[in-house]
């Protein structure tokens, strides 16, 4: 005798077919009640297969990991809910209460935030993870992806700027075995990184490739070669193109260059992303002039680490913020990114006017040896101008210079001390100081310039369209990288957004700053299936504490890693168990929309 299908229905949910087996769905429950219900010569062998099936879903579902008892930020912003997430290979297959469910490995989160991998929109972590792949100043503060290319990238290289960048390693000393910005990319995760990696194609490092380090536009030819390198960095995976427009040689580059680079870019649906050619006196067209490209070539843009740099320049920020707002509302996409504090790092050669280093660093240093051009070059270093960024007078004064890295081994003892100590040291002024240190450290002389307002950080953080980048490498408190003094943005930029920002002044949520950290800057990238918390999305995950996750980074005592992160997955695979690396390194590259696989 038939069941009538109602109650089957019933009677299979009460079972738990539905909620038992996570691939069984309501849809095929109903197919199960339709395969039942129909000709009575076949009811047997359905039973049959009903009963199998029952027997099947009571057995608990199986992963190979499963986090426990997480308080859920999926990414989108929204409140987050209770539950479980389990991964299966690279990939998150299941969020929710998942019952019985079983993981070969299983971590209980004890109601920890767990979210996606925090994404670092601007990282010089391309040579850090040469020489430590663990990127552990990063790795334990949960960011699973590290983009690169600000102006700069690791290629594409012609064989005369391998050579150069042989000779500016330092204390890396690693072979270059790339040419293009892809085989960059492969050279960097075949080595083995614990961390995600991409890049934009750096628009300096294109024009260097074709002009070197003249300071003209280009022929026709030349820019036709340009753009096909652009082109090809865009077929390998780039994120689009990054410009640094304050330093030479991308300070002699056109608003008409850059629009032509970046429409091939916008071709692939790539990003313009670019330090602004003023953050200073020139603050407000510097944002017009991004603005302009983006309307002009019609790309996606995006501002790094916005800021206004200079007590002058503080109260233009609102100004700023409405161009960009007024853009938006004209339907561009237009975004920003920032690091969270009062204090940028570059270095020293920002003070000296960017028409001294045409010709590259030989032609610099000899210019700063010449006597005949001192008094020229120390008046530049002191008079104020609107035509090139001076961050030596944007600090305001020498005790707010702070210099962290030498490439001169004598000159090392002189790590952490202000520009205003070490020319009381050696008694000459500030500015013929800055000379004679560039002189001695070819030119290579690690600056911290204090220059940035913490209002206008918290104001700048309330714009919903404003994600993170530390500008600054991935490093390990040990070895090597301990020989210098660094920014502590590189410890602890994110963990200072959850402190400080978050937990302390309140000026975001949790579920906000997960999204400004996750989300935000994967969809900017146009990432594919990273970002957030889905099923079917790869595993980069984060497991961390919003009471607990703290910056312990100082200006004075940069090398010190943040706490709270207590768990992350990189692609499935646990990099950070308990807050301490576990050795393993599967990062992959990430690449952009453009992205050509090689047949």
């Amino acid at each position: 005798m038939l069941f009538k299908e109602e109650v089957l229905h019933l009677q299979l949910f009460h079972w738990g077919i539905a909620h038992r087996l996570p691939r069984l769905s309501l849809a095929k429950s109903h197919f199960l009640v339709y395969l039942l219900t129909q000709n009575p010569m076949r009811m047997f062998l359905r039973y049959l297969c009903v009963c199998l099936s029952l027997a099947a879903c009571a057995q608990p579902a199986t992963y190979d990991h499963l986090i426990r008892n997480a308080t859920i930020y999926d990414g989108s912003g929204n409140a987050p809910t209770r539950g479980d997430v389990a991964i299966n290979a690279d990939t998150i297959v299941a969020i929710g209460n998942l019952g019985k469910a079983r993981g070969k490995t299983e971590t209980d989160a004890q109601g920890m935030a767990v979210a996606p991998g925090f994404i670092n929109m601007l990282s010089w972590a391309n040579e850090s993870l040469i020489a430590d792949g663990r990127s552990q100043s990063d790795i334990r503060q949960g960011v699973t992806l590290e983009v690169m290319g600000e102006g700069w990238s690791p290629g594409p290289l012609s064989q005369q700027m391998k050579i150069l960048q042989a000779k500016l390693q330092g204390g890396a000393n690693h072979r270059i075995e790339w040419t293009t910005l892809g085989e960059y990319l492969d050279f960097l995760t075949n080595k083995g990184v614990a961390c995600n990696v991409a890049s934009f194609v750096g628009a300096t490092t294109v024009r260097i490739h074709v002009l070197g380090y003249d300071n003209r536009p280009p022929t026709a030819p030349e820019l036709v070669q340009m753009k096909q390198l652009v082109r090809t960095a865009m077929e390998e995976g780039a994120m689009g193109v990054g410009s640094s427009l304050i330093y030479p040689p991308a300070f002699y580059a056109s608003t008409q260059e850059l629009i032509e680079l970046c429409q091939v870019a916008a071709e692939y649906d790539g990003l313009y992303i670019s330090h602004l050619r003023s953050e200073g006196n020139r603050f407000l067209p510097a944002v017009q002039e991004l603005i302009d490209i983006a309307k002009t070539a019609k790309i996606r843009a995006e501002i790094y680490h916005l800021k206004a740099a200079g007590r002058a320049n503080w109260p233009k920020m609102d100004s700023a913020l409405a161009l960009i707002e007024s853009a938006r509302g004209a339907g561009l996409a237009i975004t920003a990114n920032m690091y969270l504090y009062p204090a940028g790092a570059t270095g020293l050669a920002a003070a000296l006017p960017p028409d001294l280093q045409e010709g590259g660093d030989e032609a610099f240093l000899a210019r700063l040896r010449d006597p005949k051009r001192r008094d020229e070059i120390l008046k530049a270093i002191t008079t104020p101008t609107d035509a090139w960024e001076n961050l030596y007078l944007a600090a305001g004064s020498p005790d707010r210079v702070q210099l962290v890295d030498f490439a001169a081994d004598s000159m090392k003892y002189l790590t952490g001390k202000t520009l205003a100590q070490v020319a009381q040291l050696r008694h000459t002024s500030p500015e013929q100081t800055i000379v004679d240190l560039l002189i001695a450290n070819q030119g290579e002389v690690g600056t911290v310039y204090f220059m940035m307002s913490e209002e206008n950080i918290r104001k700048q953080l309330a714009y919903p369209w404003v994600s993170v980048g530390s500008d600054a490498a991935s490093m390990s408190a040990e070895g090597t990288f301990l020989q210098n003094s660094t920014h502590p943005r590189a410890y602890g930029n994110v963990a200072r957004l959850l402190a400080k920002y978050v937990r302390e002044a309140q000026v975001m949520t949790v579920q906000e700053a997960v999204r400004r950290l996750t989300s935000l800057p994967a969809t900017n990238l146009k990432i594919a299936k990273r970002g957030w918390l889905k099923p079917g999305y790869f595993a980069d995950v984060v497991v961390f504490d919003p009471e607990k996750v703290q910056d312990h980074a100082t200006f004075d005592r940069p090398h010190q890693y943040s706490t709270g992160v207590a768990h992350v997955w990189v692609n499935g695979q646990q990099v950070l168990k308990n807050s301490e690396p576990t050795g393993a390194l599967p990062g992959r590259v990430v690449r952009g929309p453009g992205w050509k696989p090689k047949p």
